[in-house]
């Protein structure tokens, strides 16, 4: 070998770690972007969770801290499935839930057939737009207006019963009424996503499908159920499944618009497991049952999956 050829071997051999080094740091790269994001999921997602599992089999009552946190079994499990009040307010829930969605998921799907028809060009791009308004705008200032749009002295509620002759309701110190005012804050917020949800699986029939029944049928209905139907199951299982869980841990928008009142008519059970834990400070008995309404929520899940969901064919 020459003495060039020897010195160009020579420095590819030098080169060659550095080569290597560079490989490495472009191998780690996309770990270092994905670290920030997956601390924060175990520090505010997974860590609490498990705290709240451990805490669920121990005595966990702050007033008592002396007395220490003695593990307890499943003691905290059975003070709540004997505990009527946690049973009341979770069938309140459940009146909640039963109320608001077909209500979510009647309107949406109408506005969703609405926005899919053809023409309105610009006015069905600005709906669109619009819908994600209520969506942006947080649980605690959802219960703000509330209290505002239901005041019994300058509510726009009330000022729009005066135009029909009504006098003044006391919406949010009535039961029905404060029960009434909750359920409207929460169709106007989660109507637009119901809506979102059904337009994307409208948006997924095929084009010659569906003008071909179009030409087939006059019938709107005939349309829906033997055409587009199929399209929205997979968007209407996973809707009941995310509002499901959302009901259940409803708490902002309750406790900053009633806080659970009039006396219990609004206490949801998200409320009852604030009220278990931060006022009574039984924190083993208020995890202990968010670990049931996990179970819970799975055990909806697994239903709504077996009973709506369809794979399209």
């Amino acid at each position: 070998m020459s003495v060039e050829g020897q010195a160009l071997a020579q420095e590819a051999a030098r080169a060659r770690p550095a080569r290597r080094r560079r490989l490495e740091h472009g191998r780690w790269t996309p770990l270092f972007f994905l670290a920030p994001a997956v601390v924060t999921l175990l520090a505010i997602g997974l860590y609490p969770m498990l705290f709240a599992l451990v805490t669920s089999f121990r005595r966990y009552n702050l007033t008592r801290a002396r007395e220490g946190f003695p593990f307890v079994g499943f003691e905290n499990y059975g003070r709540v499935l004997s505990d009527q009040t946690f049973w009341d307010t979770l069938l309140l829930t459940g009146r909640f839930f039963l109320t608001v969605m077909p209500i979510q998921v009647a309107l949406g799907l109408l506005i969703a057939l609405m926005l899919h028809r053809p023409g309105w060009g610009f006015m069905r791009s600005l709906a669109r737009v619009s819908l994600v308004v209520p969506l942006a705008t947080t649980y605690a200032v959802v219960g703000l207006l509330g209290n505002l749009i239901f005041n019994r002295n300058f509510g726009v509620a009330n000022q729009f019963l005066s135009w029909f002759g009504f006098a003044p309701f006391d919406w949010l110190g009535n039961p029905s009424g404060a029960f009434a005012a909750i359920v409207i804050m929460d169709v106007w917020q989660w109507t637009p996503f119901c809506a979102l949800i059904f337009l994307s699986g409208l948006s997924m029939v095929p084009v010659d499908i569906e003008e071909a029944a179009r030409l087939e049928t006059k019938s709107h209905w005939a349309l829906l159920r033997h055409v587009q139907l199929p399209y929205l199951l997979p968007g209407l299982t996973a809707m009941l499944i995310l509002r499901s869980a959302d009901v259940l841990k409803l708490f902002d928008m309750i406790f900053t618009m009633t806080r659970g009142g009039p006396g219990t008519a609004t206490e949801l059970i998200s409320i009852y497991i604030q009220r278990v834990g931060f006022r009574v400070f039984d924190l083993g008995a208020a995890s202990a049952q968010a670990m049931l309404l996990l179970l819970f929520t799975i055990l909806l899940s697994r239903l709504y999956i077996r009973i709506f969901y369809r794979e399209i064919e």
